[in-house]
Formats: C-alpha cells, structure tokens, sequence
C-alpha cells in the first residue's frame, strides 16, 4: 500500500494546524457557523442530528494493522466505542465533539490517515475494487492508477470547488465489484487487441434523486494519458455544470441535457488542449506508485486442502472466501452483519481483533468493502479455521456475504439530519426474520439496499431488492423497489407500487421472495427471475 513522503506528512500536518485554529476561533464565537460550515466540510466534519460526525478517507479502501488499531483508539478516546464503516469505503463517527476534532485529526495524521476532501463539492475518496491484486480474474492491480488519480486531485485549485461533489472508481476486471458505472466517473482499466493497458472512461453515473447508469465515452485511453482525460472531463463540469440548483448540479445532469455526445465532443477538445499543456505527470511517477502495490511474498506450494469437517465452519469457507490469483491462498470477507446487528458498525475491540488477524494471517492488510464489510485480501487456506474461529468468537463470523442478511443500510433517521426515515431498524428486524424463517442459504445471492432518504446513501437503486424510507404526512414510509444491480450487468430499481410501514416493509420483503423462490429456474439468482417473469406476479403478491 502506498507511504507517504515527506510533502503529503507536511500537507496533511499543517491542514490540521490550520483546522485547529477554525475550530478554536469558532469555538470562541469569532466564526459564524456559516462561516465554519465550509471549513468543517473540507476536513470531513458534519452536523448531524445529536452531534457532529466525522468521515476518515480510506484511499480505495486499502489499509494495515497500524491505521485500524488508530482508528480503533479514535472510536474509545473521542467517541461512544465503534465506528461506522461506509459504502465509500471510509469510516464515520457518529458522536464527535468539535473540541476534539483537531486532535482526533492529528491523531489520524501520525498513521498517513486524514479526512480531507470526504465532504464538499470535491473530489471525493477515491474507491476501488475491494479484492484490487488479490482477485483471480483482474488484469491487473487496480490501485495504483487509483492512487494516482488521488494524488492528482487531492488540493486541487481547479476542482475544490465543483458544482456538486464528485465520485471516481477505478476496477480492473470484467466483473464489477465497486459499482462503477453508478459513479460520476467510473474508470475500467482494460487491454486493446495489441495486449495494450487503457483506460475505458464512463461518466455520468449516480444515484440519489435521479439515478443514472454512466456511458462510455472512450473506450481505450492510453495510460500515459489518464490523469489529462479525467482532467479535461472535469473541466467540462466545471465549465457547464449548474451552480444554481444543487439537485441539477451533478455531473449525471449535464451529460443527460447537454447529450452524451456533445459532452464526448468537448472532452475530446479540452484533452487535445491538456495534451499541448502537459499537466500529465511523467509516466515514471506511476511507476513509482506501482512499487507500493507489489505482490507480497506468497507461500510457494500453499496447501489447496481445507478441513470442512466442522460445518458451521464449511458454510461461512463457502459463503464468505473468494477465489484468489494464487493458488493456496483466498480472500476471507469478515461480515459487519451480524443477525440484529448495525449494517457497517464495528465496536473498537473488533477493529483491533480484525488489525491484529490481518497481521497474523493477511500480510498485514485489509481492504473495507463498499458493502460496508472488511476484507482480510491474502490468507493461506490452512489457517482459514484459526481465522474464523476468532472471527466467531467476536461475533465477526456470520456467513452471509451476498446474501439477504447482507443488507447495505444508511445511517438514516437515528443520526442523519437528511433522512426522512430509519434505516437501520428495517435492516435488522430483516435480518433477524430471515435468520428466524432460515431461507437465508436457500434464496442464494440477494442484495438488499436501505436508504433513508432520496439522497440514497444506501444504494437502494441498485438492489436487487431496494428500500427507500420516505415521510408522509410526519409518518415513516418505506417503498419498495425491485431489479436493480450495481455490477456489471448494471440496472436501475422499480418501485412496485404504494409504500409500507415498518411492519409491512418486513412482510413485503419476504413475500418478494416468496414469489423468487416459487417462479425460479435451476441456477436463477433472484434478479435473474425478476428480469424473467418482470414486476407483474411481484405486484399481484404484494397487492394483490
């Protein structure tokens, strides 16, 4: 993973100093809070409901031992003792004091950690695929363009302050596990029939208000000209994105007026200009970059064999290991879901029993997932039972990834001054009723999505299953989608019809797969039976 140097120490040290002194002159009253309001957000601080909330970037979800203990250290010192990890693959706290946000600050800089740019209409964190270097079917390592692309816009004059903030994942694979094309710029690394690396460029993508799937705009950018083509897509936002409605104001908007190929044709332009300019850094820079992302030493001649004689621990090596490049070796996902659990919260035990297992048994690595989960990206299959023995043990070791219990969830209304609704609530009592009713196993890959509001920080356009909490008339809403995806085979959600209470919501999910589980064919995931048989015997379930 990438160290810092001596400038970005010397960046992310005199940024705290100079928050700390916002801080304190707002503390003193000298500072309104609408004149700290955007001096906060630069450096991730927001106010939410009860308290402020701090967001701590976690560079294309990539970090060691070290930086999660630290983070651990923050949940106990400054917090109430856990940690909320999101679906941008950073780290929140929900019950922050302003008084301590400067030292919480410092405390992150002395492990290369900050929380610049998690907030504002900026380039936000850059996000990648969680099992980046790890994965048996990528074409290469992920990371390193991703960090370029970090170090290109981190502090950058030009883009500080964009119409509406802005979202950049980077994959290198056909399969796509970071939603790449529901980001405003979404970047597949890809080989040309020469055996070439490029870079296929998709823009225009989100979710919120009004959801779109981004286009390819250019299908094959050569690496040495990354950074310019990303630049000349941001100049054209800059140029023409709306500042004065902020619900128009995201990039998805101004390539669905202006047309995908009049914003292409200005690209083209603005690029062949950056060309002449030379703002690309020398080609020697990535590959600096790239030696921080070098292979670690795997064991030759691995054992391929694992024990499965203990069953609970066959299911969760069957649910909750992915296939890796090297023989021997798997990815391990640790599931932040346990049954009646908090979608993405980890208490700071845990994040210091997970820090210590990805020493022992991950290189001393991890990756957080954009599902709000943790993964531990290179363990030997032999000592995959000690791992999730102490997984168990901390209730870390529910075998659900991609299941219904593997519900992506917002904060919603229990923190968000946003949301209209809770989230987290429905996200547990359906857990607890698909753990109750045991179909878990049997219904396959299912993923469920909660958001709390229309802003959709829970991904509910691209659930298979969506929720979306809603107020009406001063009560809690919950409409129901179904058939979105946010992977390669990339779909938006429909809503199926009049919303539910939390009661019914429960009952509507279940009945949902009540129809899956009667009307699938042999090898049909759920989404796979919704495309088939369409919205209408969902409906007649539901509504009758």
């Amino acid at each position: 993973m990438y160290k810092y140097d001596q400038y970005d120490q010397a960046m992310v040290d005199a940024r705290v100093e100079e928050f700390r002194d916002q801080a304190r002159r707002r503390l003193e009253g000298k500072l309104t809070e609408d004149q700290f309001k955007p001096l906060r957000l630069m450096n991730g601080l927001y106010l939410q409901l009860h308290a402020y909330m701090l967001r701590v970037a976690i560079p294309y979800g990539t970090l060691n031992s070290r930086q999660m203990h630290a983070l651990a250290d923050i949940a106990d010192k400054y917090d109430r003792g856990y940690g909320h990890f999101t679906t941008r693959q950073n780290i929140q706290y929900n019950w922050i004091k302003l008084e301590d946000a400067a030292d919480i600050l410092a405390d992150l800089a002395k492990v290369e950690m900050h929380a610049i740019q998690t907030s504002g209409n900026c380039i936000r964190n850059i996000s990648s695929d969680h099992f980046a270097g790890a994965a048996a079917d990528e074409i290469v390592d992920p990371r390193p363009y991703a960090e370029l692309l970090r170090q290109w816009s981190s502090f950058h004059p030009e883009f500080s302050y964009l119409p509406r903030k802005f979202k950049i994942a980077v994959i290198a694979s056909d399969t796509d596990r970071a939603a790449m094309r529901l980001h405003d710029i979404g970047i597949q690394i890809v080989k040309n029939d020469a055996g070439e690396l490029g870079a296929a460029f998709y823009v225009g993508g989100g979710m919120g208000r009004t959801p779109m799937v981004a286009s390819c705009i250019n299908a094959f950018v050569p690496l040495d000209r990354l950074v310019s083509y990303a630049e000349a897509c941001l100049r054209v936002y800059n140029r023409h994105g709306r500042r004065d409605n902020k619900y128009k104001a995201r990039i998805k908007i101004l390539v669905h007026e202006m047309g995908a190929e009049e914003y292409t044709r200005q690209v083209e332009a603005e690029y062949a200009h950056l060309l002449e300019e030379g703002v690309e850094p020398p080609f020697a820079e990535l590959e600096r970059i790239r030696t921080y992302f070098e292979d670690p030493l795997f064991e030759a001649g691995a054992p391929e064999e694992v024990d499965r004689s203990d069953p609970d621990f066959a299911v969760w090596v069957d649910r909750n290991t992915v296939a890796h490049k090297e023989a021997g070796y798997v990815s391990a996902v640790i599931s932040l879901k346990p049954v009646g659990g908090i979608p993405g919260d980890a208490t700071a035990e845990q994040m210091r029993l997970m820090a210590d297992l990805a020493k022992d048994y991950s290189f001393d690595e991890l990756r957080v997932m954009h599902t709000q989960n943790i993964v531990l990206p290179h363990v030997r299959k032999a000592d995959l039972h000690a791992l999730w023995t102490a997984l168990d043990e901390a209730g870390l070791g529910s075998p659900n990834l991609d299941t219904v219990e593997d519900i992506i969830a917002c904060p919603g209304l229990d923190y968000c001054s946003l949301a209209n609704a809770r989230s987290i609530p429905i996200a547990q009592r359906i857990s607890e009723r698909f753990a109750a009713n045991g179909k878990t196993g049997t219904l396959g890959e299912l993923k469920l999505k909660i958001s709390g509001c229309i802003n959709a920080c829970g991904h509910h356009h691209a659930g298979h299953i969506g929720i979306l909490g809603v107020d009406r008339k001063g009560v809690e809403n919950y409409q129901l989608l179904l058939g979105g995806s946010e992977a390669e085979d990339v779909s938006l959600a429909k809503i199926t019809g009049p919303g539910f209470d939390e009661n019914g919501i429960v009952d509507a999910v279940e009945t949902v797969t009540n129809v899956y589980e009667n009307e699938r064919q042999d090898g049909e995931r759920f989404l796979d039976t919704y495309r088939r048989i369409g919205m209408n015997p969902f409906k007649e379930a539901l509504y009758g």
